[in-house]
């Protein structure tokens, strides 16, 4: 079979789709089959800075900012739907004030302009399309993959259409196809092997309505088969082939904005998730079940990747990094003298020396999943960590200088504004620290445990209104086809929420301007301190001080400090946190002092 994979916009144009990558490599083994990835959203984004002098800034907004609201997926309604007006004053009463002025213009103006796009795209692409078109939806994906299936299927309807992609997990593949009659197949779960099955069954003619996972329709009669109950063995993960994206890349105007990334996959499923799924988290829709490929496999496909496109900025999918690899990848990366820029997901609970492996083997920025700094609300997560430990990450990651991305959240069935207002409170004490990129509400997820049990508290739920506004389905479809949901707010109130939200934004505008570290000096710490609230201070602390300084290194309870330190420490600590050195939680506490940059130099030769 000859078959085009297509990722659509709103895909990131920094870096190359991975599901793309996978797919070719499976389906091309053996030989049976080829396969062209075709990077439409990098088509798109030359398309647009052609006709509006748009820019990455503005692609990004679609791609990211804007998938709570579904701004990205409404762009494409009006090629969906073929109708230029498209819901576009229900649009724009439901984002006025949510989305600045000047964007939303540029939405409207988009989904005025995108019936073209697809239309030309579509004709252009079914010259060379052979006899399968897949695409690939995450996030925002949908409507553009949708309204380009169509087009294409209009121009040749024996051309077969194929659909997956995470947002095609469970019931909403099944939905997708179920309303959508120009989707031949969806692809539901792992596709390494339902895929090149599927692709087989069609070049020989054979029925490939056995196939697990897959959505099927034959005329009139559809079929959604049930997914494979197994999860993939680590071994069958298949390592992407990216074809001529990172050429593609090199051609496009985002070239002059952004340098590509690898994006690079070790491991599959959740280990702690397996063990307490987050309340919160609808990720691994398929399988939780933590999978990783063998250390010697997945350092030899990071650098087998890293020669052949010679690139050294990596994106590294995994939802949490194998802590196996802490002994087996990473100091062979570091070993290899490669000056990778790696980006990953790990625990908040990593040590010291566990984080400073991470930077000598090239990471260089972290999402380790904070999300709060209350320990009660983390409990209410069962995220398994501690205020005082998001606290010490932060802290020792400064002190690294990794660049940590995390965000707060609130509104958890549970919590109240006493577990908010004492942290609140310590803010300032932080702003030295790496800030949140923002901080909201929870979003219902599909596949969360607060999806799906109810009695966990989040009781009255309905699809998102961005799902209404984008799709002509029946309430019932709806809500098949919904990753989000709406609930009744739980947890802080309203005016709880603002003073956090506040706050939040506080942090990240003082902290470029505020600084706090130390330095030790024979048996002395002298701790520099330029924070705006605190103002310029210098803190030299000698004998029982450094010892009781050394002890806050990790969290420690009042009661632990007492019996070491004796009764007074409480009058220490209370003098530490006034002038902002001491972090307290929980009857727990950790000094907030990074370790100056020069000393961590020293410190490792």
């Amino acid at each position: 079979m000859d078959v085009t994979l297509v990722s659509m916009p709103w895909a990131s144009v920094s870096y190359p789709s991975l599901a793309c990558g996978i797919l070719k490599a499976a389906a091309e083994r053996g030989g049976k089959h080829r396969v062209t990835v075709v990077d439409a959203n990098l088509d798109f984004f030359d398309w647009m800075h052609r006709e509006l002098g748009t820019g990455l800034r503005e692609y990004d907004f679609f791609s990211l900012d804007s998938y709570f609201q579904g701004c990205g997926d409404w762009v494409f309604t009006s090629a969906l739907h073929d109708d230029e007006e498209w819901r576009v004053e229900e649009f724009r009463a439901a984002l006025r004030g949510e989305v600045d002025d000047e964007v939303l213009r540029l939405c409207e103006r988009l989904h005025e302009l995108v019936p073209n796009w697809i239309s030309e795209y579509a004709e252009e692409l079914a010259g060379t399309a052979g006899d399968v078109v897949g695409l690939t939806t995450t996030f925002q994906q949908n409507s553009a993959s949708l309204a380009l299936a169509r087009g294409l299927k209009r121009l040749d309807p024996s051309v077969r259409t194929v659909l997956g992609g995470a947002n095609c997990e469970g019931r909403q593949g099944a939905a997708w196809h179920r309303n959508f009659d120009f989707v031949d197949f969806v692809v539901r779960g792992e596709g390494e092997v339902a895929f090149p099955a599927l692709l087989d069954c069609l070049a020989s003619g054979e029925d490939p309505r056995a196939l697990p996972g897959l959505c099927w329709r034959d005329g009139s009669e559809i079929g959604a088969n049930p997914p494979s109950a197994a999860p993939l063995a680590p071994g069958s993960i298949v390592a992407p082939d990216f074809g001529a994206y990172f050429d593609r890349h090199a051609r496009s105007a985002a070239a002059a904005e952004v340098e590509p990334k690898l994006v690079v996959e070790g491991a599959r499923g959740c280990w702690w998730g397996e063990k307490h799924h987050c309340t919160f988290c609808g990720l691994n829709g398929s399988f939780l079940q933590f999978r990783s490929k063998s250390p010697q496999r997945f350092h030899d496909e990071l650098l087998d990747l890293v020669a052949r496109h010679q690139v050294l900025d990596v994106y590294l999918v995994d939802n949490i990094l194998d802590m196996a690899y802490f002994e087996t990848v990473l100091p062979r990366l570091e070993e290899s003298g490669c000056d990778l820029r790696i980006q990953c997901e790990v625990k908040s609970n990593l040590r010291f020396d566990q984080l400073r492996r991470l930077t000598r083997a090239g990471v260089v920025q972290v999402q380790p999943g904070i999300e709060n700094l209350s320990s009660r609300v983390l409990q209410l997560m069962d995220k398994g960590v501690s205020g005082c430990q998001n606290v010490r990450f932060l802290r020792d990651a400064s002190s690294l200088g990794l660049t940590v991305m995390w965000n707060y959240l609130c509104g958890f069935p549970g919590e109240t504004d006493d577990d908010y207002e004492a942290v609140i409170d310590q803010f300032p004490a932080l702003h030295h620290l790496p800030p949140m990129d923002g901080a909201d509400r929870i979003a219902l997820e599909r596949f969360s445990p607060y999806f799906d049990d109810p009695g966990l508290g989040l009781r009255q739920r309905g699809p998102d209104p961005q799902y209404a506004r984008n799709y002509d389905l029946p309430p019932a479809e709806l809500a098949e086809i919904a990753y989000l949901f709406t609930s009744d707010p739980a947890g802080v109130g309203h005016e709880l929420e603002k003073r956090l939200l506040a706050a939040a934004e506080e942090w990240r505008a003082h902290h470029p301007a505020s600084e706090l570290d130390h330095v030790r000096i024979g048996s002395e710490v002298v701790i520099s301190d330029d924070r705006p609230s605190f103002g310029q201070h210098e803190h030299v602390l000698v004998g029982d001080d450094v010892a009781l300084f050394d002890a806050l290194d990790r969290p420690r309870s009042a009661a632990t400090l007492g019996r070491h330190f004796g009764p007074r420490v409480q009058d220490r600590l209370l003098r530490w946190q006034e002038a902002g050195l001491v972090f307290t939680d929980d009857g727990h506490h950790v000094h907030v002092v990074p370790e100056a940059t020069n000393q961590w130099q020293l410190r490792i030769g």
